[in-house]
């Protein structure tokens, strides 16, 4: 493997690092998804609770993770985690999933919500103006800025990792001093608004809207079960901050600049979607009418097409509001989208190395980067948009994401059983108590999910097992072997 430190350029320092992790969490979620999780659980206390429960998993899981990256800090990240704990299997598995669905669909999704908030702006850029029939398929405006932007960052990372983290650094940076804009707006220019009054008298008071418009309490397993399904949108829009682990090859002191740009870099995002939240149940109150006429009457539950922060800006700034909101996602998705397609070619690079995928994924350009990857990584992602399937796919990964996160947690301990001897120069902070809190929290959300979504569940779950025949199948044809055991993890950095 000596070829590959050879080839691949160590460029990315920690502040670059940070701006991944930073970059990849935020797109537009945390703008949207507040909506869904006020209808869940029906009171704002517990709205910031599965924004705080969702800040928690994921610090603590950054933290468990810095280990692995400490004593792994390889090109691939988690597929290299998961293949030395257990079995090249669970790694490809991991992978498999991930090219399918998880990194793919993401880019897919993040790019159509980039096209669609254009549309505010550029009304020429909408899903009515259909401009082609392909068979079944129509494609819009919409469809084509989104593949459009997903080509040219596509190119984009083709030309190098400088060239990759310097625009990365550009648009994370915007974005987390736009969001603190953002929440320094809900604090200081909102007097006059009473939404948190009114939020203040039902604060803890959960409910869900029956079936005759009637408020019906949540209490006791039901409010658990409603706070777990709940964490669905909160958990994905805080996802994608292992990414900088895919890129660990490339790092300057991986050992340590990985790991601190996990934990900082997520803690930094979470403490600034949960200070937005805040800002959103100070200007909006939560519960509302769909048949609202404006933003406070249609409240945080009801924010037209959920877009809960242009809600929110409304109230401040009027009209303008929409366009300010757009602008900023924009940015927002933008930067995010570049990250995600930085990053998941690593992982399609690691398997290729390993004889799991093609061999030319495994070519590096003249750049230092895995071109062909990045590129076969653009091409399914603009089917995916073509498709229109890339939403019904994620939401049925998200149980597949959640089982990846607990074996790659659970294989903090395993390794140490495993492979003692290897340095490991950061270790999992509260060990073993609290990667194991995250075990235990992630599997029980993961059980809530089978029980209460299981129309999501278990498809995300059916994609990762259609991998095991694949697995089986490549490994016989392909013409490289496949070590059960890579000499990876023995080489010094």
């Amino acid at each position: 493997m000596q070829a590959e430190n050879h080839l691949l350029k160590k460029r990315v320092n920690l502040f670059d690092g940070m701006s991944i992790v930073a970059g990849a969490m935020i797109g537009s979620g945390i703008f949207i998804v507040s909506a869904d999780i006020a209808r869940t659980v029906g009171s704002p206390g517990w709205l910031l609770v599965v924004w705080l429960i969702t800040g928690i998993i994921t610090v603590i899981g950054a933290i468990s993770y810095g280990e692995l990256a400490s004593m792994m800090p390889h090109v691939g990240g988690q597929y290299v985690y998961l293949k030395e704990a257990y079995h090249p299997l669970v790694g490809f598995l991991f992978g498999w999933t991930t090219f399918l669905v998880i990194q793919c669909g993401s880019i897919a999704a993040v790019a159509v919500a980039f096209a669609k908030f254009s549309g505010v702006i550029f009304p020429w850029i909408s899903d009515a103006n259909v401009l082609l029939h392909l068979g079944p398929l129509k494609v819009t405006s919409t469809i084509i800025v989104a593949i459009l932007m997903i080509a040219f960052l596509t190119w984009l990372n083709t030309r190098g990792i400088v060239t990759g983290k310097t625009v990365q650094n550009i648009f994370s940076s915007t974005k987390v001093i736009a969001l603190l804009g953002f929440v320094l707006i809900g604090f200081f220019a909102t007097k006059g608004i009473n939404s948190l009054h009114i939020n203040r008298e039902v604060f803890w008071q959960a409910s869900r809207l029956g079936d005759n418009n009637q408020l019906i309490p949540l209490t006791g397993f039901v409010l658990i079960a409603a706070v777990g399904t709940a964490l669905v949108g909160s958990l994905f829009s805080a996802d994608a901050w292992y990414n900088v682990t895919y890129i660990s090859g490339e790092v300057i002191n991986p050992k340590r600049n990985v790991p601190l740009s996990l934990v900082f870099g997520t803690l930094i995002v979470c403490v600034i979607y949960l200070l937005t939240n805040f800002v959103y149940i100070k200007i909006l109150p939560l519960s509302g009418s769909p048949d609202g006429t404006d933003a406070l009457s249609r409240g945080i539950q009801y924010a037209t097409d959920d877009r809960v922060a242009t809600s929110a800006m409304s109230v401040v700034f009027g009209d303008y509001a929409a366009i300010i909101m757009a602008v900023f996602i924009m940015i927002s998705t933008f930067g995010c989208n570049h990250g995600l397609i930085l990053a998941g070619p690593r992982v399609y690079y690691a398997m290729a190395r390993d004889g799991l995928f093609f061999r030319k994924v495994a070519e590096i350009n003249r750049k230092g980067v895995p071109g062909f990857a990045i590129v076969v990584q653009g091409i399914w992602a603009i089917l995916l948009c073509l498709s229109g399937t890339y939403s019904d796919l994620l939401d049925y990964v998200i149980f597949a994401v959640l089982l990846f996160f607990t074996l790659t947690i659970l294989a903090i301990f395993i390794l140490r059983i495993k492979k003692p001897d290897i340095p490991r120069p950061y270790k999992a902070l509260g060990y073993p108590v609290i990667p194991a809190l995250y075990i235990l929290t992630t599997a029980f959300i993961m059980v809530i999910l089978l029980i209460y979504k299981p129309d999501y569940t278990f498809p995300g779950l059916i994609i990762v097992l259609v991998g095991i025949p694949v697995f089986y199948l490549w490994r016989r044809f392909a013409k490289s072997r496949i070590p059960d055991h890579a000499s990876e993890t023995e080489q010094e950095n």
